[in-house]
């Protein structure tokens, strides 16, 4: 179990994160792509990003186990609310210490000694000695690795991993404005419990982390699967990173037909009105519509990859995709991490 500590001080120092972590999404889904579960929402991602891959995956294997810890250089952090994206991030993990990569290297390896590898070649299973080493080159393939991984799996679905994460921001915003930062932490995923002063949550091992006034923040995360992840270095900043919850939607929603049901000023109205979100009476009131009549526009939209639907207490609240917002705005392009 995982236990955090939170003060008076770090109640009110409780924040959100504003979009999806491109270094975390990039390093969970390395996980999500090697476990076979999730197959209803990760399935087709797997196939897809499998198809497009070409040798990064031996690399990455290397410094980043199919489960449990794995380096804390690997996801920096900015120390806000607003996630480095990923240029910034790649940056930070190029300029990252050689004594820390080495402490934590050693952390993965249970600190045995490397074992030595013949000169000439850099066999994948070698990197985390040279790594260790302090030398500049294999961190550079490793910058090189991540970054195509990225292009192949992550990077695709930005769009889809960025409504999941905004709709989740929407529902744990209305909380905050329902009942303040205790709402919010009360309504997180059912894996994680607010029994306060302490946050509990599932996790392997037994862990106590206290937050000493720093605050917290919380990272919804489209490839966070089953517990939430902190990093392992106490001293970094605080970060609780947590699955979105998912309607069993695959990664990627295909265009279809519905988009041609978005014919009519209602229905146009209707996204509008969903704004940053709202519940169907909130629509209904807005649009002057029925309730029975707000929930089918909604209903609709959500076939077309417009509006994302999550459950809210008794009621739902419907936001907009980044494709909603787009067509909203007249089709402006959708920014990649």
């Amino acid at each position: 179990m995982l236990r955090i500590h939170v003060s008076g001080v770090d109640l009110s120092r409780v924040r959100m994160a504003t979009r999806p972590d491109a270094m975390w999404e990039t390093i969970l889904s390395f996980h999500r792509l090697r476990d076979r579960r999730g197959s209803t929402v990760f399935g087709k991602w797997r196939q897809e990003s499998r198809a497009r891959l070409n040798g990064e995956t031996r690399l990455l294997s290397a410094v980043v186990p199919p489960r449990g810890y794995f380096p804390d250089f690997l996801t920096p952090s900015g120390g806000g609310a607003e996630p480095l994206g990923l240029d910034a991030g790649m940056e930070v993990l190029r300029d990252t210490p050689a004594d820390r990569i080495r402490e934590e290297l050693g952390l993965l390896t249970g600190s045995a000694p490397f074992a030595r590898r013949p000169s000439g070649g850099h066999p994948p299973d070698a990197l985390p000695e040279e790594l260790a080493e302090g030398r500049t080159e294999p961190l550079g393939r490793l910058i090189s690795s991540l970054r195509a991984y990225h292009r192949a799996a992550v990077e695709p679905y930005w769009p889809h991993i960025r409504a999941s994460v905004e709709a989740d921001r929407a529902v744990r915003g209305r909380a905050l404005l329902d009942g303040g930062t205790d709402e919010l932490l009360a309504t997180l995923p059912p894996m994680i419990r607010w029994r306060a002063p302490v946050l509990e949550a599932d996790y392997p091992v037994d862990r106590e982390l206290r937050l000493d006034g720093r605050g917290l923040l919380l990272q919804p995360s489209y490839f966070c699967r089953g517990t939430p992840v902190v990093c392992r270095d106490p001293g970094l900043p605080p970060v609780l990173v947590y699955p979105v919850t998912h309607p069993g939607a695959p990664a990627v929603a295909e265009p279809g037909p519905w988009l041609g049901r978005l014919v009519g000023h209602t229905r146009s109205a209707v996204l509008r009105a969903i704004g940053n979100g709202c519940t169907t009476s909130e629509l209904a009131r807005r649009t002057g519509v029925s309730l029975a009549s707000a929930s089918q526009h909604a209903c609709v939209l959500r076939e077309a990859g417009l509006v994302r639907t999550l459950r809210h207490g008794s009621s739902v609240l419907h936001t907009l995709t980044p494709l909603g917002a787009a067509l909203i705005r007249g089709g402006a392009p959708l920014a990649v991490p």
